[in-house]
């Protein structure tokens, strides 16, 4: 089979996954020797027998699941996919956890080997999921993971930016806040030759020490490739990191990241994406525009491209760098804030205020008092402020 032929095939699995779950059109696309290394769930075997009776325990407790392919690339027989999973935990108990009524998502990659037209092997790589093993820990298991969590915070403190860059006509706002469960979000500034700045977003995947380990890892590489290449070409920078990272994490970890480089003389603003949510520019007429560029995250294949694209700003216009714990958050009643929401506010903004302060009493309204933050969040505003001489 070719490679296309190959991604159709993987596309079809997650059809089959959807809704009541077609076990019978799964079974058909499955190898005899299937073998998934994942367990999704406790006493799974990992044989396609296995895999289907977990597929059928998820597709029993969730309704309305829906795959939505973002991105795949495809190499002789092995396909990786880079997805979201939206679904409503409102059926049967899972983990010991009884339904909530909430819709939850799941980002993910999944790796699969093909082999005589069927899936021979399946690896998924979840960024995030619902939380249910986390509500069957026993109180010592919580004391131990509040020590672990604390470690973490220190980390992933010691590594953003103490400064700000100051830049003549230029107004840049960084804000953290971290979750009780912290994650890998970061955000940080490279200072570049012939005044340049580097600026990056990004998110490990995980959480606590293992996410603040890798996340920490990332600032350094990207810190040091920056300084070494002292390029004007952010794919060129990504491709560095990507190269290096992988020997260094986790194989079940990889970490999404978008690199702008900034020339504040010209006002351009050159860009790669490794499968980072996407930013978006406001601009002066009130269109929103969001900043496409193709890529993987780091640290998951080698010899990956990054895409580079480039635009200008104009005076009062703004691009919004974020992470994804601003439009995965619920209100009361489970909805998420989501990307539309997102998309919307930023073409409202007026620009007298502040983007950033304007989005965060947006979504604190949203989400109303005794919120639990589910996941960090990280916003990162850059607004020409003024023409330039």
């Amino acid at each position: 089979m070719s490679a296309e032929q190959n991604k159709v095939l993987v596309r079809r699995s997650f059809e089959a996954h959807e809704g009541k779950a077609d076990l019978d059109a799964l079974d058909q696309m499955l190898a005899p020797d299937f073998v998934s290394h994942i367990k999704r769930l406790p006493g799974q075997p990992p044989d396609r027998e296995g895999y289907k009776w977990a597929i059928a325990q998820y597709s029993a407790a969730f309704s309305d699941r829906k795959f939505l392919v973002e991105e795949q690339v495809a190499e002789a027989d092995t396909v990786v996919t880079r997805f979201t999973v939206r679904a409503t935990h409102d059926r049967e108990e899972l983990l010991g956890v009884a339904p909530t009524d909430r819709e939850v998502t799941y980002k993910a990659i999944a790796i699969h080997h093909i082999s005589g037209g069927k899936i021979a092997e399946e690896w998924t790589l979840a960024t995030t999921g619902p939380k249910l093993l986390g509500q069957r820990l026993k109180q010592e298991e919580r004391e131990r993971i509040e020590q672990e969590l604390l470690v973490a915070r220190r980390i992933q403190q010691a590594s953003l930016p103490k400064e700000v860059p100051v830049l003549e006509g230029w107004q840049i706002s960084p804000f953290y806040q971290p979750a009780r469960e912290v994650g890998g979000d970061f955000y940080d500034f490279h200072h570049l030759s012939e005044g340049r700045l580097g600026l990056v977003v990004g998110d490990a995947t995980g959480k606590g020490v293992p996410a603040a380990l890798v996340m920490s890892t990332t600032c350094g590489m990207l810190q040091l490739a920056a300084q070494a290449l002292d390029s004007s070409s952010p794919g060129e920078i990504l491709e560095r990191v990507n190269e290096t990272l992988l020997a260094r994490i986790p194989t079940s970890m990889f970490v999404t990241c978008f690199y702008a480089i900034l020339d504040p003389g010209s006002a351009s603003l050159s860009y790669a994406n490794a499968g980072h949510d996407l930013p978006y520019v406001r601009r002066g007429g009130g269109d929103c525009e969001e900043l496409r560029a193709r890529g993987m995250p780091l640290g998951l294949m080698p010899g990956m491209s990054y895409e580079e694209r480039e635009i200008e700003l104009d005076a009062g216009e703004a691009a919004l760098f974020y992470s994804d714990g601003l439009v995965e958050a619920h209100d009361p009643e489970g909805e998420m804030f989501g990307f539309p929401r997102l998309r919307a506010l930023v073409s409202e903004h007026a620009e007298e205020r502040s983007l950033g302060d304007f989005l965060l009493e947006e979504l604190y309204s949203f989400v109303g008092e005794g919120w639990e933050q589910e996941d960090d969040i990280t916003l990162l505003t850059l607004k020409r402020s003024s023409s330039l001489s």
